[in-house]
């Protein structure tokens, strides 16, 4: 695939719960300097291979362990990650998931949260780092896509690097 127009018919949006299981599914034992160059590299490869024009930032415990920004990207892409991941830090939680959330009780994020839309913004695109047994410890984000396509090269980025990919329903583990 060349361009977007090339990519494959989009699917719906996943829903609250769909989204709630990646989460409980994409969860690390550990996240080192390490695991953040090559998670980090990883997204950017993927961009590549799909030659999309995004911004990717990883962070830990408010420390930035990588940025990218590709072809096509623009700063305004880096001003939509920090508002994402802010969403992330605040609610522990995806921030497609929190906009998903308040979107499914009939309102938005940005009429209900009473928060400062320039401050943050439950767009799709950041995803929490979550240890096992520690909670959410940072956050991944991309910037650059329509939200929802912002949220899924994440969550594909994470199911590659975790080896933890989606099941189809109906399925069995053995």
């Amino acid at each position: 695939m060349t361009t977007r127009q090339q990519q494959p018919q989009q699917r719906s949006a996943p829903s609250v719960e769909e989204l709630e299981e990646q989460e409980r599914r994409l969860v690390f034992d550990r996240f080192t300097y390490e695991d953040a160059w090559a998670l980090g590299s990883l997204l950017v490869g993927l961009a590549r291979e799909h030659r999309l024009p995004v911004a990717i930032d990883i962070h830990r415990g408010g420390q930035q362990l990588f940025h990218a920004a590709l072809p096509g990207s623009a700063p305004d892409n880096d001003a939509w990650i920090v508002r994402k991941r802010r969403v992330v830090e605040r609610y522990g939680a995806a921030s497609y998931l929190v906009g998903s959330r308040f979107r499914a009780k009939g309102t938005t994020f940005e009429n209900s949260s009473r928060l400062d839309p320039d401050t943050y913004a439950a767009h799709g695109g950041s995803f929490p780092i979550r240890l096992e047994h520690a909670g959410v410890i940072g956050a991944v984000t991309v910037s650059g896509l329509p939200q929802v396509e912002d949220h899924r090269l994440v969550v594909a980025a994470l199911e590659e690097f975790l080896g933890r990919p989606e099941r189809p329903p109906g399925r069995s583990t053995d």
